[in-house]
């Protein structure tokens, strides 16, 4: 499993849900005991304590992120795959980004079955379906061919959003509802200290640098890479130049596929 770090946790779900019509089949107000599981630093895991009277878990395999988690719910330590629950323990069990970085996800949601007395949750991403816009003009195809090359060398499926409905049926889920729900982040000035950090690690190449073991497992080749993050740091040099005139803008939608079962009495 690919661990993260709490900034990029914290950066990559910042606003995620301000509007959370999304969980609308999770049936948040009749729940009695949650589990998130994967809960990274915890943004999912508060809007579940703030939007149902359950009492909320939050569980990580990461001991370090989980401090961030245990300011607000209580927390567990453990693996996706092997969870310290007994069978049936809670009426819903969540997980957020957490499949797509599993080698077997099957795994993961056959577990999250067996410690669920009613429903289990997914919510996961299509990378595959990123949208940028920008001013910069050629920014879009730039940041799709970095997508595509990180794809390919990933090692998992992080498309696998679009399939959850799939995954679920296999692994013996009834009654099975899936909803899109499209993350946007918008950079526009004024910028925050985050838009001004993240030009800037475009602009020095530190941003795909920190991709370049995972672009090198796929096709690319080191002259590739090289050549990609040369564009990559030209593209952040003309970010950081319109931003000083307060021109920069930039949307990225991520789609995010929340898909619901039920498990079977």
């Amino acid at each position: 499993m690919r661990r993260f770090d709490a900034d990029y946790l914290e950066s990559t779900r910042r606003g995620m849900w301000e509007e959370v019509g999304a969980l609308a089949d999770l049936e948040l107000d009749s729940r009695t005991r949650i589990a998130d599981v994967g809960c990274g630093t915890g943004e999912l895991t508060r809007v579940l304590d703030r939007e149902s009277p359950a009492a909320v878990v939050g569980i990580d395999a990461d001991r370090d992120l989980l401090k961030t988690v245990r300011e607000h719910v209580p927390t567990l330590a453990g693996d996706a795959t092997r969870l310290p629950l007994i069978d049936g323990a809670v009426d819903l069990v969540t997980c957020q980004a957490l499949l797509i970085n599993l080698s077997e996800p099957r795994l993961a949601v056959e577990e999250f079955v067996r410690v669920s007395a009613d429903l289990v949750c997914a919510i996961e991403p299509d990378n595959g379906g990123v949208e940028v816009e920008s001013t910069v003009e050629g920014e879009a195809a730039l940041a799709r061919r970095a997508r595509e090359r990180y794809i390919e060398g990933v090692g998992t499926d992080v498309t696998l959003g679009a399939d959850g409905k799939e995954l679920f049926e296999a692994a013996g889920l009834s009654d099975v509802r899936t909803r899109r729900y499209d993350h946007e982040k918008t950079v526009k000035a004024p910028y925050d200290e985050a838009a001004l950090e993240g030009a800037k690690r475009k602009a020095t190449g530190a941003g795909i640098e920190s991709d370049r073991e995972t672009m090198l497992a796929g096709d690319l080749g080191s002259t590739g890479f090289d050549e990609l993050r040369a564009e990559w740091r030209e593209m952040g040099r003309e970010a950081i130049e319109q931003m000083q005139t307060g021109e920069y803008e930039r949307v990225e939608r991520v789609p995010f596929y929340v898909t619901v079962g039920r498990v079977d009495p």
